[in-house]
């Protein structure tokens, strides 16, 4: 018999059209997965002082805010300006809080980065062992513990003196630390009796006294001066400062979608830690071994806490950036920042 060279019977051509859209279908369920793996991050960090600026960031990793962009979340401190300005110009970090006039001068000096919000308006106190300090001019001749030199606490103040006819200089004993928190220690210990502090610190200070031996501990502080009140009054504006905020760094700021996710995930972490300030005291304490739980609810008490997009917040900044380019041009990196300096969702 000769061999049968019938050709194999060809499908259906129902059958033919259920396969092609199975092939198309396992095509787009394979892509899509190596798609999202792709566009997942392997790491995302947020890095931040110790100061109330990171209490959202904190939370935000606590809470696993961001746990779908990322395979790891983080957040890691930053004890200086000095290590912020590494962190920042080698790419150590992702998403920074940091004062408002540092990322203008990183910006306008090359770094990669854009200031998405600013979210800390009123943190500085000069808090006293006297009780009748009530003004700076109160402090003429008197030793000052005054944390960052040449940063954000440092320059508020001299803007202050100076625009009520002080001479800092002369009229000032400036005693410059590495921290707040150092400062908060002198205050404490009695090595000084006035120290300019950012919240948490202000609020460490004022607990601290009242839980150590009057032998070791001065038994009473004061929170002397509200800065904001005095910004307000000296330059004739609201009593807010736009002092810190947070920043997207590098190649993060070419990703829209994830920006406008961790701009709106920031906004709902810092109402949570207003609405609930003893557990994000916990859990800010928990992070950073230098801060109690009790000084951060404290503070979130006393602190003017908003985020603002930066663009919204432009005009505030470029009024306080133009001091500062009057007063010394380093301190922004020589002019006002451009408009890519500026982001955040615009407010409706």
């Amino acid at each position: 018999m000769g061999q049968d060279r019938r050709r194999p019977m060809a499908p259906p051509a129902w059958m033919r059209a259920v396969m092609h859209v199975c092939v198309v279908c396992a095509f787009l369920l394979v892509t899509g997965i190596v798609h999202a793996q792709e566009q997942k991050l392997a790491k995302l960090t947020l890095a931040g002082p110790s100061a109330a600026v990171s209490n959202a960031l904190i939370h935000m990793v606590d809470s696993g805010a961001l746990a779908d962009l990322a395979e790891v979340v983080e957040f890691v401190p930053w004890r200086d300006p000095d290590q912020l300005r590494v962190m920042a110009l080698d790419g150590r970090a992702d998403v920074l809080a940091m004062p408002t006039n540092v990322a203008a001068n990183l910006y306008n000096r090359g770094a990669k980065l854009q200031l998405i919000n600013v979210s800390t308006w009123g943190v500085l106190w000069l808090v006293s062992r006297d009780p009748a300090l009530k003004s700076l001019a109160d402090l003429r001749g008197k030793e000052l513990a005054m944390p960052f030199r040449g940063d954000m606490p440092d320059i508020v103040l001299q803007l202050l003196a100076e625009g009520q006819g002080m001479d800092v200089r002369k009229d000032l004993n400036l005693r410059y630390v590495a921290s707040p928190v150092d400062a908060m220690q002198l205050l404490v210990m009695r090595r000084v009796d006035h120290a300019l502090l950012a919240e948490p610190a202000a609020s460490m200070a004022l607990r601290k006294t009242g839980s150590f031996p009057l032998s070791v501990i001065a038994p009473e502080l004061h929170r002397s001066v509200d800065l904001q009140k005095e910004w307000g009054r000296v330059f004739a504006r609201a009593a807010r400062i736009p002092q810190a905020g947070i920043a997207v760094m590098g190649a993060l700021r070419e990703r829209p979608e994830l920006v406008a996710r961790i701009e709106a995930e920031y906004a709902r972490a810092l109402a949570w830690c207003k609405l609930n300030a003893a557990a994000c005291g916990k859990a800010v304490a928990a992070r950073i071994d230098v801060l109690s739980a009790e000084a951060v609810a404290d503070s979130i008490a006393v602190s003017q806490l908003e985020v603002v997009p930066s663009r919204d917040a432009r005009a505030e900044l470029e009024h306080l950036f133009a001091k500062l380019v009057a007063r010394n041009p380093a301190l922004v990196g020589g002019k006002l920042p451009d408009d890519g300096f500026y982001g955040g969702a615009k407010a409706p």
